[in-house]
């Protein structure tokens, strides 16, 4: 394809010859960008591309009327935009577990088999590709036009910066090729290769700007910039990595993804690898990782995806990461520094953690002036002293820590930390169990450091979610002594109408902030089972063992009275919470241990007589088995326990642990026992495995 050298006088055109030639110029400069951008190599000088990009300005200077949505003109910035709008991603963003050794990509591996009821030692073919230390970004096309672009955002809502990622040069305003589906989204990472990197912050010492820090904060910054024309100033790429359509593509392999990908016209990473096995993937992280600092760009790790898009469905997803595709991280960069000071800081569950603060250091790019040294066990093998130098590293490329001690730098006169033997905060003697390596304040909701740590667990979004409230209200009510336990939030309002100092003559208070302050109270005096469980703190339990549990019990009162026995692992209850998703021994102890606490167990009473607790709903589909419960017996020969519980759930289902007279279909397995002839006394419809796999076929 070659520029055109004559054109129509724009005097001369028709409002169709412009219309005509716009879409035309559209397409060739598209063509053109993604053959420069993309491919590096172009196919035409680029005199002649700019003499393209001008005829398309100038007939639209002529006919603003007819300007094209996917006109190169919106590579340069459209209007800037008053602030991002929340975008709810239609299937949600998921983040990647990671693994940090060889043992763990294989017992991620393992995990699968047993997952897809496979043995152990069952090679999975994988696809494995640099992980871009960038920005995901989410781009929605109709019709083969891209009318949406948003950032990842928590994973569910993302914000709208399409206008910015129009301006990105690989990404395609139209897809190119012929097997285009109606509607598309296509996922890849935004990123600036590090020789733009350089040249940025080359331009913005000029213009006396601070320069960023690294190559993705950078590229955060452009694509975050309210104004699009300063995000076209900068030389951002894409690399794509998956899609997901509604109709009209039937690929069946990650492989075929990156295929179509490239056939749209997106750059895919060109060192991803087919890898059949295991083995495989040991020799490909090896490969990448002496490469990586040769590459162009800045990789953390890189990416195992199951190349068999129907293993990747079956897989699904537990929690907020997809079970079919894991991060193998690199071994984090390491610099030198000095330990100033040790200090222990007191978590909301009551445990002591000793943290050094360290001489500020540049660690891969992020300045690092704490990191935790986790417990005094650790302290103690590792002989870290204050004044002490080490060698720091941030685990993951996110977490600092202190790998070593450099003995031959030590102070004469170093002395070896001696671990507190009273909370720093309330000065209560620590407590350490038998069997555990950390230390407690035992005071609850009297040490100050814990209690504002709780407090501020329970009014967080994923729990009680208070408006209004924040650490540092919580602090200061606390200090006030207007709120030093949970159940002082729901009791604020009625004590503060007989204040004789009310929080509407305080400083930073005001009346309308304070009506909205308990108003915000009040709509949550009713709240949900699992936002309840999640609420108290319970150490170990996160927002989804919270579900699990508010599934199992569904009352408070089953919960609380069940919840005291567990101390016992010879029950039935014990057992049967034991074979829950997430559930082990040591949770089930923090559990016993939390609610034989005669301070918890008035905590939770004092709550539930305050507040309306609903049953937790888990998130229903549109499935045939919608708002059926089910139960599974026996051994399954096709899949296992849990991939059977898995794929009822997704088809809207509820899946039980006991036969009751509310089941309507027990699936039944090789050596089923009671549970079966349970099912056949209440009359409960009982199928077998065939039978169930022509249910979640249909």
């Amino acid at each position: 394809m070659t520029a055109r050298t004559a054109y129509i006088p724009i005097n001369d055109l028709t409002e169709t010859d412009a219309q005509e030639e716009l879409a035309s110029l559209s397409k060739d400069i598209a063509y053109h960008d993604f053959l420069y951008f993309n491919k590096a190599a172009p196919e035409i000088p680029d005199y002649d591309y700019d003499q393209l990009v001008k005829r398309n300005k100038e007939i639209e200077q002529a006919f603003p009327h007819l300007k094209r949505v996917d006109s190169p003109s919106m590579r340069v910035g459209a209007t800037p935009s008053p602030e991002f709008q929340k975008v709810r991603h239609s299937v949600p963003m998921l983040s990647l577990d990671n693994a940090f050794s060889f043992a763990d990509v294989v017992n991620f591996v393992n995990r699968a088999n047993r997952f897809l009821n496979m043995p152990e030692d069952t090679e999975i073919p994988f696809v494995a590709e640099p992980k871009i230390d960038g920005l995901s970004a989410s781009l929605i096309y109709q019709n083969g036009q891209l009318i949406l672009g948003t950032t990842r955002g928590d994973g569910v809502e993302g914000e709208n910066i399409t206008a910015n990622l129009r301006t990105v040069r690989g990404i395609p305003l139209r897809l190119q090729g012929t097997n285009i589906p109606e509607n598309l989204e296509i996922r890849g990472e935004v990123y600036l290769a590090k020789s733009d990197f350089q040249k940025v912050n080359l331009e913005r010492e000029k213009n006396n700007q601070q320069p960023f820090s690294n190559p993705r904060n950078a590229a955060a910054g452009s694509l975050r910039q309210l104004d699009p024309k300063v995000t076209a100033s900068r030389p951002l790429k894409f690399f794509a990595y998956a899609l997901n359509a509604l109709s009209g593509l039937y690929l069946k392999t990650q492989e075929d993804i990156l295929k179509q990908l490239e056939e749209f016209g997106f750059s895919v990473n060109p060192h991803h690898q087919f890898c059949k096995a295991k083995k495989d993937l040991q020799l490909y992280f090896k490969r990448m990782n002496d490469k990586r600092n040769k590459l162009d760009y800045d990789i953390d790790g890189l990416v195992y995806k199951i190349n068999d898009l129907n293993l990747q469905k079956r897989l699904g997803s537990v929690g907020k990461a997809p079970r079919h595709s894991i991060a193998h991280k690199f071994m984090a960069e390491q610099c030198e520094t000095v330990v100033e000071d040790i200090q222990i800081q007191i978590g909301r569950t009551g445990v002591l953690t000793p943290v050094a603060h360290l001489k500020p250091v540049n660690v891969g790019g992020v300045m690092v002036a704490r990191a935790t040294l986790h417990n005094e066990q650790e302290i103690i093998r590792k002989d870290i002293r204050i004044d002490d130098h080490v060698i720091v590293q941030r685990a993951g490329d996110v977490i600092p820590q202190v790998v070593k001690v450099l003995p031959h730098k030590r102070l004469e006169n170093s002395f070896v930390y001696v671990f507190p033997t009273q909370c720093p905060s309330c000065k209560s003697s620590i407590v350490q169990k038998a069997n555990q390596v950390a230390k407690k304040c035992p005071n609850g909701f009297k040490c100050k450091a814990q209690a504002i740590q709780r407090l501020s667990h329970f009014i967080s979004r994923d729990a009680f979610d208070i408006d209004g409230l924040g650490t540092r209200n919580i602090e200061k009510f606390y200090e006030a002594h207007l709120v030093t336990s949970p159940v002082d939030l729901f009791t604020l309002q009625k004590r503060d109408a007989k204040s004789l100092k009310p929080l509407r003559i305080q400083e930073g208070w005001g009346v309308q902030s304070v009506t909205n302050l308990f108003d915000a109270i009040r709509a949550r005096r009713t709240i949900s089972f699992d936002r309840f469980i999640y609420a108290l703190g319970i150490p170990q339990i996160g927002l989804l063992t919270a579900r699990v549990l508010a599934t199992f019990y569904t009352t408070p009162e089953n919960l609380l009275f069940d919840a005291k026995n567990l101390v016992d692992k010879q029950t039935q209850s014990y057992q049967k919470l034991l074979n829950q998703d997430g559930f082990g021994h040591s949770i089930l102890e923090e559990i016993a241990d939390f609610f034989n606490d005669d301070v918890n167990q008035d905590l939770f009473q004092q709550l539930a007589s305050l507040l309306t607790i609903t049953h937790y709903e888990a998130p229903q589909s549109n499935g045939k088995l919608k708002g059926k419960i089910i139960v599974f017996t026996g051994s399954l020969k096709n899949m296992s326990r849990a991939e059977a519980k898995d794929i009822a759930e997704r088809l809207g289902a509820k899946v039980g642990s006991a036969i009751s007279k509310n089941t309507d279909l027990v699936v039944m397995g090789a050596e089923s026992g009671s549970k079966l002839r349970a099912a056949q006394t209440l009359g409960i419809q009982v199928v077998d495995e065939a039978a169930w796999l022509t249910i979640i076929k249909e």
